[in-house]
């Protein structure tokens, strides 16, 4: 889901039609420095008519690269790119390779998006932007389990459930759904789709484009492909930037359940939000009384579902909404039609069609994505495959993060699936140079701060962190903290790494210091952390 996890369902979003990029003269050839063989120069032109580019001159093109590293002369696919290339040519640095999350997030778009963003002209200057599909995901062999829209299927997150015949339930859905990406996988790609994988094709992506080293911003899941990255190839990194982070370089079922503890971290300022607003809204004049309106609203649902949304779906609905505070007036607005019983409201915010609409065996459209993110997260690490050890997790997780603890911690259909890892998880090094910039807001449901403090510790002198007194996922151009954007941007563009970790105020007065009192936190994670490792 671009900068963030592809989690299912979600309120619509605004399309907008942009321009398709121009044809330009293609990079020079380069040479994998792994065995000296040649490898194909990218030829750039105009890039698929449904990458949407708006007024940036985005090219695409291809590279080549194996599906099984183990066998390099066999089975080949093609990896898309696409090129925002600098604009200052005398004083262009090299590349900057993006990533926006998933995995299964699609990014040929996404120097585009960084753009139209804001990204200073000084960073664009600097880098060719770099945005890619990883393999499987769009225009790079795309992967399928061919989801339909009658299946009952969350997408990414489990649904909350609320006892243990739930979850028995649930495991129903997930087996089929293992069986049935195994069925669908006729070409042979899914046992090799992999955040390891993912990380050699950037370097060939990099070798293609004739340079020693690459410089790279990711976002959510693109911090464990970062984190790979920069542990598989240090010699061959520049300016790392890690942003929102899972704290890993896998999404495995302990990451999955961080989304509970998330919720509760997250959740305070969008209380605080509607409580301010009680007159309009009616859902609380404290953020307490708001906390008890989402216990009851849930419960009433898991009794009685309005206009097709259930208990669990109410709380991915509201998960959702704390991904950033340019979302809470719609999940307000969404709590309320539901307080109220108003299913018309209901599916109006839903974008559904009177009645609900007709479930039919048709494609859903977020089909690749949920398949590539089954594959890439089964595929990192082992998974439970034991039922009670899914039933015991989701009513510890119930009583230790009441609001959305018992979501992540259900079961997924990596228990049931039909590959095991073909390696271990890429382990974090503490060895290279000094080059990784970790920035993490201190409340964020998807990545809780935790990760990033994680992430630190596993890279050691490596890596600064950069701690925000904000809420939601993104921080740097997806977020709106100055200090954030200044230590990036100083960094990304002139080389100025912190010589220690920096914590930065809230937006209203955001700048660098203790007084947001990150440096505690960050402590006290890090205790805790150790504590229960």
């Amino acid at each position: 889901m671009e900068r963030k996890w592809s989690t299912g369902r979600s309120a619509p979003l605004t399309a907008v039609v942009l321009l398709a990029g121009s044809l330009v003269a293609a990079a020079p050839a380069a040479a994998d420095d792994r065995d000296g063989r040649p490898v194909p120069e990218v030829e750039w032109g105009a890039c698929p008519a449904d990458v949407p580019t708006g007024p940036y001159p985005l090219e695409c093109g291809t590279v080549p690269v194996p599906v099984d590293y183990g066998d390099p002369e066999g089975a080949g696919i093609d990896i898309m790119v696409s090129r925002l290339a600098g604009g200052a040519p005398d004083g262009r640095r090299g590349i900057l390779l993006l990533n926006p999350g998933g995995p299964g997030g699609s990014g040929l778009s996404m120097p585009a998006d960084l753009a139209a963003l804001g990204a200073p002209t000084s960073l664009l200057d600097t880098y060719d932007l770099i945005g890619m599909d990883p393999r499987g995901v769009g225009h790079s062999s795309p992967v399928s389990c061919g989801f339909t829209a009658d299946q009952a299927y969350y997408g990414n997150i489990p649904p909350y459930a609320v006892d243990d015949a739930a979850v028995t339930d649930h495991a129903v859905t997930a087996e089929q759904v293992a069986d049935q990406c195994a069925a669908n996988d006729t070409e042979g790609l899914l046992p090799h789709m992999s955040t390891a994988n993912t990380a050699r094709d950037m370097d060939r992506i990099r070798a293609a484009l004739g340079e020693e080293r690459t410089s790279f911003f990711g976002v959510s899941y693109g911090t464990a492909l970062g984190s790979a990255y920069a542990s598989m190839f240090p010699e061959r990194t520049d300016r790392i930037v890690l942003d929102s982070n899972i704290g890993d370089t896998f999404l495995g079922y302990d990451g999955l359940r961080q989304f509970g503890p998330g919720f509760e971290e997250a959740f305070p300022d969008f209380a605080a939000w509607l409580a301010r607003r009680d007159g309009s809204y009616g859902l609380g004049s404290s953020p307490a009384q708001v906390r008890e309106t989402y216990f009851e609203i849930a419960e009433r649902l898991d009794e009685e579902p309005v206009a097709g949304v259930d208990g669990p779906s109410f709380r991915f609905y509201s998960f959702a909404g704390l991904y950033g505070e340019e979302n809470y007036a719609l999940t307000a607005q969404l709590w309320q039609s539901l307080d109220d019983r108003d299913g018309t409201a209901v599916r109006r915010y839903l974008d559904a069609p009177a009645g609900g609409g007709e479930e039919t065996a048709e494609p859903v459209a977020a089909d690749n994505a949920w398949s590539a993110f089954l594959a890439v997260t089964c595929n990192d690490s082992e998974w439970p495959e034991d039922l009670d050890t899914y039933r015991s997790s989701v009513a510890e997780d119930r009583e230790r993060y009441p609001m959305y603890g018992a979501a992540g911690a259900n079961v997924m259909p990596c228990a049931y699936w039909h590959h095991e890892p073909a390696e271990a998880p890429v382990e974090i090094t503490g060895e290279g140079p000094a080059n990784v910039l970790i920035v993490q807001n201190l409340r964020d449901a998807a990545t809780p701060y935790a990760g990033g403090v994680r992430l630190d510790d596993k890279f050691g002198q490596r890596s600064r962190l950069v701690s925000v007194d904000g809420n939601g996922h993104g921080v740097y151009l997806y977020g709106d903290n100055a200090c954030a954007w200044n230590v990036t941007t100083g960094f990304l563009v002139d080389g100025e790494f912190p010589e220690r970790d920096v914590s930065c105020g809230a937006s209203a007065n955001a700048g660098p210091g203790p007084g947001s009192g990150a440096e505690r936190l960050r402590t006290e994670t890090l205790d805790r952390l150790r504590d229960t490792a």
